[in-house]
């Protein structure tokens, strides 16, 4: 008979994780070992859960990238323990510390499932009761003994994404998330509905190899009408810029003026990598399909694709953390390495 699944509910911080003070009103952190006491239905499922926690949980605005590698070791610690991992975190930055965690955790082939929520655990209409109740039971869904998923993924509003193809969209309705690329793996209905063709099928025998270098001297540049050359050079200055991000327009379009091919071309002359993607919320560059974007092509600005600037910009600091040649680093970052991009 096979044992159930173990899970292990990591607490980074978050909306989720709080409940209201009855007296005062104020919103506090709860203790995660008492988690069974303040949601009962969490002994209904057919899983062992066992949780830990940041020693001090933050606020996601706080996320930068030494938690994301805390949190990978936390995971690559109790890999061999555990089915299925569920990460509660701040719904504000969690496209880019699952996005990230997606790139840091080579050969995975068990559940990383992050999950948040809008409303306080506590709280008479809150979400986070749904989104954690599912997420554990989506993490410990087993089929032939092997876990179904086998990536990492964002959970919110009964749907699970890649989490590497989403991003936050709303800050007042509990659906926050979107990925307007990529469809849903799971829906969750009166039953979960699984979109196995959309799942990686990832090797459950190549062991699990965790990136714990990040490189996160980049800039991000969202291009704008008004944005003028000496902003940019002066920009661009930085001397310890070691990546570059445009959000362009459209399909991968900006302005052809003469003074601003050249600044990017000095850019890619000095080996710094630079990445287009579109400020679009959906949609793909096609560099070369509008004549505002044919000079990029050309002086070898990097195709960010369908990448959404959360994954684009956690993929540009783990490539860059790897310290890949700067003649491979276009076919690296244009090859799709974690069902990123198409």
């Amino acid at each position: 008979m096979n044992s159930k699944p173990n899970i292990l509910l990591i607490y980074t911080g978050g909306t989720i994780g709080m409940i209201k003070d009855f007296e005062t009103g104020s919103l506090r952190n709860f203790n995660f070992d008492e988690l069974l006491n303040h949601i009962p239905e969490l002994n209904l499922l057919d899983c062992h859960i066992e949780t830990t926690s940041f020693e001090e949980p933050i606020d996601s605005s706080n996320m930068n990238p030494n938690y994301w590698v805390e949190i990978a070791i936390m995971i690559e610690e109790n890999y061999d323990n555990f089915d299925g991992f569920v990460v509660l975190h701040g719904s504000d930055t969690m496209s880019y510390t699952s996005s990230a965690l997606s790139f840091m955790l080579e050969n995975l082939n068990k559940p990383v499932i992050f999950t948040g929520s809008q409303l306080p655990i506590g709280d008479l209409r809150t979400d986070a009761k749904e989104n954690l109740i599912t997420s554990i039971q989506i993490a410990a869904l087993q089929e032939n003994g092997l876990p179904v998923v086998r990536e990492v993924g964002l959970y919110f509003e009964y749907k699970l994404y890649r989490a590497n193809r989403t991003t936050k969209i709303n800050a007042e309705h509990f659906e926050a998330f979107a990925s307007l690329n990529y469809p849903p793996l799971i829906e969750s209905g009166v039953h979960l509905t699984i979109n196995y063709a959309a799942l990686i099928r990832a090797s459950v025998v190549k062991k699990l190899k965790v990136h714990k270098k990040l490189e996160s001297h980049i800039l991000l540049i969202k291009m704008f009408p008004g944005l003028d050359k000496e902003t940019m050079e002066y920009l661009l200055d930085y001397p310890n810029l070691k990546g570059l991000i445009l959000e362009t327009y459209g399909s991968g379009n900006v302005t052809n003026r003469k003074w601003f091919i050249e600044a990017i071309t000095n850019i890619i002359e000095k080996g710094i990598p630079v990445v287009n993607i579109t400020q679009c919320s959906g949609g793909s560059v096609a560099m070369g399909y509008y004549e505002t974007s044919i000079q990029l092509r050309n002086i070898g600005v990097i195709s960010g694709k369908d990448c959404t600037t959360e994954a684009a910009l956690a993929k540009l600091m783990y490539l860059l953390g790897k310290n890949v040649e700067a003649n491979s680093f276009k076919t690296n970052f244009e090859t799709q390495l974690r069902g990123e991009m198409l």
